[in-house]
């Protein structure tokens, strides 16, 4: 059967009421939520200080930030920081975080509650000396009720320790602190409750959609009289309406006089909206709506008063996955052309920054790709909120490992008490997410050989499935045959496969009838701009596939970027594209990564401090195999070409061709042809050995006859210039707003200078500072947090952030012996 609905298969609402210790008055004044930005004016300290939770000590000489933070980012690079070069080279330790702040006394009457978005890691949070929980998970979103030990009217002091001193507890860069976005919350004492609504579809069709919607309502205790167990309540109403994307109501229903139930027991109410000629979300089209659930008081016969709204934005779809025809959306049949990334944002680390994520997409989406797996963890809110936007697919994972562990000090210490927790909370968080389609419990468990897997495997599935049904659930398994146990306990829907692309045609001879997805995929290993010759070779690094011979790798820890390289569990891009293409029950592939990230070198170690894995490096600049899925994954019309054209005389050096909707492509050297060159078979490039001389390469792309495209290369000359291109020349004056200026080293006429790695200064003048810089090379260990960086292989990359203010901001860049360049952005 497909799955068609939208998050869940229910029809009615669930008004779960929970009993809660404080009075409510429904005289008081009866405004709405409300949920502010905590994210400004902290003191941070790095170390343990003793008794910093006390409101009395002293943290004037604390240094004043604002979140989203990450302070290992702000570290030196080491070989002997715990974390390892695995783990980014890094420094982790103990932060001490703090606030003060005030709570009008008009507030006394209302609930007030601190979100966390996330906290890597073992985060411990006090209020005013009290202690309000601990939550050792790095990646989960997490509340705090902070009524009872607030200071209504007067001033009140959090204080937050992060305690990420032990390591290595991660595989990857972790980045440290409160790297999400803090909020505080106040609402009623009635009012829906923390990610209280659960949306789903039913029947939908391009004529109608049945919408459902789930609430969970709190409700004080004081609605009891015990001694008699009386209900005393105040009569409520519920409604819920529907909005477009232009605002515009398109249905609504009300449900009246809500009745407490009989000792706090749930109650159901049906409550559904039928949705004349909806629009359907899709990848190319992702059209939301907005749900928008409003509570009210309605005892008093004047009228009735607003107790909470609550918004929820949903996209309606239906999807399926076929053992034989693979998957589809909205009835239709593709492929989920998605990548695994890690949560850190190059050089910016972990600190989550809207504008930075929304660019990492848009990359994405120029290429093809239309799927994301949070590898391997929850992501912060906001990735959910742009793919659901952006129209991308979501693979939502949870876990790295359950009770055995992948690192020393890794989650296994923490699985068998919190895993169920984080689990629900993380379903609970992102089940109203048009664009997740699979929950992942898990990426490569060491368990799933052991039998243990028979007892983990169904009991987180039946945690997902007390939350949402309407979703498949994996699990990304490196040994995906018969001895798994995870796979043999059927508790997951879809197979998921890592690597292993050479089983992929049998797949159905090992397990008749069941689904298949390409949970990771390639490991493909390239430095951006750097060309070893011949290209015509696969390698594998840093050990051969028999894991005994061992290669001769580059002495300067580069990897050529013809795309020829991969570890040996995995393959180069076109060895693996080549099969997933070719089969229609391969219903998708998640590549092993979208962006370089930060840690887990391969093939190397130190120096190595940032991964090779990447289709576009840490600074956002393409490789060249990007272009190869970009002729593949989109309409695009693409002729690329490489290597660059600056090498000594007389060297023999391979040109490669990407390119589609055309039949052939001609290169020409210096006005002279050498030849045509055809795709043949399942061929995704073209290629041509020629001795270098300089001068200028000429592809033309043809077509019937007809020139379809023309690229050419010219060799460089000396780096004679600066040109700064900026993203956005115009960005809000909101203290978070990014503009990201692509450095690059010219020669006179205009060329970018291949091998060029110019030190390059920066200045700048206005409302904005320089969040980091980089260049994408994994051995660099210059501070990202700095005025300076030289080039790589011919670029750079400054990130701009706004201040508060608006105004002009004036960006230079200068080296010695060239020409420097300057840009004028607007923060508005």
């Amino acid at each position: 059967m497909p799955i068609t609905q939208l998050f869940a298969p229910k029809s009615k609402v669930f008004f779960l009421l929970i009993l809660l210790v404080s009075f409510i008055n429904f005289n008081a004044s009866a405004q709405t939520r409300s949920v502010a930005d905590f994210d400004k004016g902290w003191h941070f300290h790095l170390g343990d200080i003793s008794g910093a939770e006390n409101p009395a000590t002293k943290d004037a000489g604390w240094r004043m930030l604002d979140l989203p933070h990450d302070w290992s980012i702000e570290g030196k690079f080491s070989k002997d920081n715990p974390a390892t070069p695995e783990g980014g080279a890094l420094p982790g330790g103990i932060g001490w975080y703090r606030k003060t702040f005030t709570v009008p006394a008009a507030s006394k009457d209302k609930k007030v509650y601190i979100d966390f978005d996330g906290v890597y890691q073992k985060s411990t949070v006090w209020l005013n000396g009290h202690q309000l929980g601990f939550r050792p998970n790095g990646y989960i979103s997490f509340r705090y009720d902070l009524t009872p030990f607030l200071n209504f009217g007067g001033k009140n002091t959090i204080a937050v320790k992060v305690d990420n001193s032990v390591q290595p507890n991660s595989r990857w860069y972790s980045g440290s602190g409160i790297y999400r976005n803090v909020w505080l919350v106040t609402t009623n004492k009635v009012a829906i409750d923390h990610w209280g609504t659960y949306v789903t579809t039913t029947d939908i069709s391009e004529k109608s959609a049945v919408v459902n919607i789930d609430v969970t309502v709190k409700y004080p205790n004081e609605y009891h009289n015990n001694a008699n167990d009386v209900e005393v309540m105040e009569p409520l109403q519920l409604k819920t309406t529907i909005y477009d994307e232009n605002n515009k109501e398109v249905g609504n229903f009300t449900t009246d006089n809500l009745q407490l139930p009989h000792k706090g027991k749930t109650d159901a109410y049906d409550q559904k909206i039928m949705l004349k000629n909806p629009k359907l979300w899709s990848v190319d089209n992702p059209y939301l709506y907005k749900i928008v659930t409003r509570l009210y008081d309605i005892s008093n016969k004047k009228g009735k008063k607003l107790l909470d709204t609550y918004t929820t934005p949903i996209g309606i779809r239906y999807f399926n996955f076929d053992a034989d025809k693979g998957f589809s959306l909205n009835g239709k049949p593709m492929k989920i052309l998605g990548v695994c990334d890690h949560h850190d944002l190059g050089s910016l680390g972990a600190a989550v920054n809207t504008r930075a994520l929304e660019r990492q997409l848009q990359i994405l989406k120029a290429m093809g790709c239309n799927g994301i797996r949070t590898s391997h963890n929850p992501p912060a809110p906001e990735l959910l909120d742009l793919c659901d936007k952006m129209g991308f697919i979501v693979m939502d994972e949870a876990f790295d490992c359950w009770e055995w562990k992948k690192a020393k000090y890794d989650y296994h210490l923490y699985f068998k008490e919190w895993h169920k927790r984080d689990l629900e909370d993380q379903i609970l968080r992102d089940r109203n997410h048009p664009s997740v389609i699979i929950w992942s419990i898990g990426n490569e468990i060491p368990q799933q050989g052991d039998t243990s897997a028979l007892r983990l495997a169904p009991e987180l599935a039946g945690i997902v499935h007390s939350l949402d049904l309407t979703r498949p659930i994996t699990t990304a398994n490196d040994h995906p045959d018969t001895s798994n146990k995870i796979i043999k306990s059927g508790a997951i829907d879809l197979i998921g496969y890592n690597y292993h692309e050479f089983d992929y045609a049998k797949f159905h001879d090992r397990y008749p009838g069941k689904k298949f997805i390409a949970t990771e995929t390639t490991s493909g290993l390239e430095t951006r701009g750097h060309y070893d010759m011949p290209s015509d070779s696969i390698m594998r690094w840093p050990i051969a596939r028999d894991y005994k011979t061992v290669p001769k790798m580059n002495a300067d820890h580069t990897v050529s970027a013809y795309d020829n390289v991969s570890p040996p569990w995995g393959s180069t891009h076109e060895e693996t594209w080549k099969v997933m293409k070719k089969y229609d029950f391969l219903s998708g592939m998640f590549i092993w990564t979208g962006f370089d990230y930060m840690g887990e070198p391969t093939p190397y170690s130190w120096p190595a401090r940032s991964s090779y894995f990447g289709i576009i490096d840490l600074a956002g600049f393409p490789k060249d195999v990007y272009y190869m899925y970009q002729s593949e994954w989109t309409d695009k019309t693409v002729l690329h070409i490489f290597p660059h054209w600056n090498w000594e005389p007389g060297k023999t050096v391979d040109v490669w061709a990407y390119y589609n909707h055309a039949d052939e492509v001609e290169l020409f050297l210096n006005g002279k042809s050498l030849g045509v060159k055809k795709k043949e078979g399942d061929d995704l490039h073209v290629m041509w050995r020629l001795k270098f001389e300089p001068g200028t390469l000429k592809a033309v792309s043809r077509k019937d006859g007809k020139v379809v495209l023309t690229r050419e290369i010219h060799t460089a000359g000396k780096p004679a210039k600066i040109e700064l291109v900026a993203d956005r020349k115009n960005i809000k004056a909101d203290g978070k707003d990014l503009s990201f200026i692509t450095v690059k080293i010219l020669d006179k006429d205009g060329n970018v200078v291949p091998d060029a790695d110019n030190l390059v200064n920066f200045k700048i003048n206005g409302n904005a500072f320089i969040a980091s810089v980089d260049n994408g090379l994994e051995t660099d260990h210059d501070p990202f947090k700095a005025d300076y960086r030289h080039a790589f292989n011919g670029l750079a990359l400054a990130i701009v952030q706004s201040k508060e203010r608006p105004g002009s901001i004036t960006f230079t860049a200068s080296s010695k012996g060239l020409q420097g360049a300057t840009v004028v952005l607007q923060a508005k």
